[in-house]
């Protein structure tokens, strides 16, 4: 079933949502068809690229979207220190986009962040839109030195970055 919904208040563009589409956390066995969404889409998506191994790893820490047993979405929630987790690897598949999928991941990745007690959740991305529109700012990437010690000192595009930082004060405070 698919219908119409009214989209975030600061577009007033409407959202089609299809309730047939499951938001679940990922299997373990759905290794394969996550790496492959991710390979994918990395021109398109702007997504670092991830190997195989890495994903089987972390399966766990992804949530999926699925709709008749297939996975079309996928985000990961990573630990980047005890305060701050950070969302990873969304993507929707390019035939599903525009149906809201991607806004229902990521609301139900910021949900699961709560539910762990993280304080603060980040992303880095190339279109802060989707995350700006539930509440997420952009801020200076030395904002999120976290995600720098962990991941960014170690990038190809370290110093060269064209992505936004983006923030979620999941307490309900300005980060300063």
């Amino acid at each position: 079933m698919i219908e119409t919904a009214p989209g975030p208040a600061s577009t007033g563009e409407a959202v089609t949502v299809d309730h047939d589409v499951v938001i679940r956390a990922a299997a373990a066995g759905e290794a394969t068809a996550l790496f492959r969404l991710i390979a994918d889409n990395l021109e398109t998506g702007h997504l670092l690229p991830r190997t195989l191994d890495e994903v089987e790893r972390h399966a766990p820490r992804f949530l999926v979207a699925a709709a008749a047993a297939r996975v079309i979405a996928c985000g990961e929630l990573a630990e980047l220190g005890g305060r701050v987790a950070e969302v990873r690897s969304l993507v929707v598949a390019p035939s599903q986009r525009g149906r809201g999928v991607g806004t229902r991941l990521l609301a139900a990745l910021v949900a699961t962040a709560r539910e762990h007690g993280y304080p603060l959740l980040c992303a880095f991305t190339h279109d802060p839109r989707p995350f700006l529109r539930l509440g997420f700012s952009i801020v200076p990437h030395h904002w999120v030195p976290e995600k720098i010690s962990t991941d960014c000192r170690s990038c190809v595009w370290f110093r060269r970055c064209r992505q936004y930082a983006v923030v979620l004060d999941l307490q309900g405070r300005p980060r300063r």
